[in-house]
């Protein structure tokens, strides 16, 4: 691709990365999750709640505020790395390089409404017809119970292009339960000029496309396996250790109540209570049910 602009060099941190966004963004008129409109003020953006029907949940000094929301969390796309079951987000931050890439990836970053933005979390998406919207007239639904979130119909599609673009770029695996869902909401809700205008705008920073937005790249069953050599290559990304990489296809257990999944070599395995036990064949399997990796849990040696 030829940029009109002179390309940027990609920011190094996420904190240099919200200051980028807020120039990408600055004429963003809503916020991603709620559709509430936005009025920007030096770079800040001031929401107008009573406009668009918002009704506070619990937070009411996030809800004023317009946050940088990681459409693909940062617990998702850090907790299978060797600094976040060491340390957490925070050691990551300090300690790991491409860690901090990802955390910085403008392609990843939207103005989400702060309330809203807390309440998803880490929580990874979903349908939820059954579930009744917490925010007034908000339309995003969240499960706190199984830590599910859905998003507005109108930007589904948006959503799962991102998903692909980070799994693509970062090698990050998805269920084929996610992917199946993204697929579909690639197909209900395609491109539209104001995406593929913010999605140039973006790779002047960046360097690069999203190309799934572009349409360079199509996702398909089974991308990633075909994948993986070509794009560690490309992204120039370092390897993690051998001996503290995920086997994804060992056996996990699932704790019911947390809905956290440890390996049988991690602590806690052996102390979750026989009613709450869930077994799984794979990683794949309990991500799929909405299970994440325990925190307190190493990597699977290989």
């Amino acid at each position: 691709m030829v940029f009109p602009f002179v390309v940027q060099a990609a920011p190094a941190d996420f904190d240099v990365a919200k200051r980028i966004a807020q120039k990408i963004y600055s004429d963003e008129p809503t916020d991603f999750y709620c559709n509430c409109p936005i009025r920007w003020v030096g770079g800040k953006g001031q929401l107008d709640l009573r406009s668009c029907g918002y009704q506070v949940r619990k937070n009411g000094p996030r809800a004023q505020r317009v946050e940088w929301e990681h459409v693909v969390p940062a617990q998702q796309f850090g907790s299978g790395r060797a600094c976040w079951q060491q340390g957490g987000r925070e050691q990551c931050g300090d300690q790991d390089q491409t860690f901090r890439r990802m955390e910085a990836d403008l392609f990843n970053l939207r103005p989400a409404l702060g309330e809203v933005n807390g309440d998803r979390a880490h929580f990874r998406f979903a349908e939820l017809p059954d579930t009744p919207p917490q925010h007034g007239a908000c339309p995003v639904r969240i499960d706190f119970k199984r830590q599910l979130a859905q998003p507005r119909p109108e930007i589904r599609g948006d959503i799962a292009r991102i998903y692909f673009y980070m799994a693509d770029r970062y090698q990050l695996q998805l269920s084929a339960a996610e992917q199946q869902l993204f697929l579909r909401w690639h197909q209900q809700d395609p491109v539209d000029d104001r995406e593929l205008a913010l999605m140039r705008r973006t790779a002047q920073q960046m360097g690069h496309q999203n190309e799934f937005v572009s349409g360079n790249k199509r996702w398909y069953p089974g991308y990633l396996s075909h994948q993986t050599t070509l794009n560690s290559t490309a992204a120039g990304l370092p390897p993690e250790p051998k001996a503290k990489t995920i086997t994804s296809q060992s056996p996990v257990r699932g704790n019911k109540n947390s809905k956290k999944y440890r390996f049988s070599h991690c602590s806690g395995y052996a102390l979750i209570k026989a009613a709450n036990q869930r077994e799984f064949a794979n990683v794949q399997a309990a991500e799929a049910a909405g299970f994440q990796l325990a925190g307190n849990c190493q990597t699977q040696q290989r």
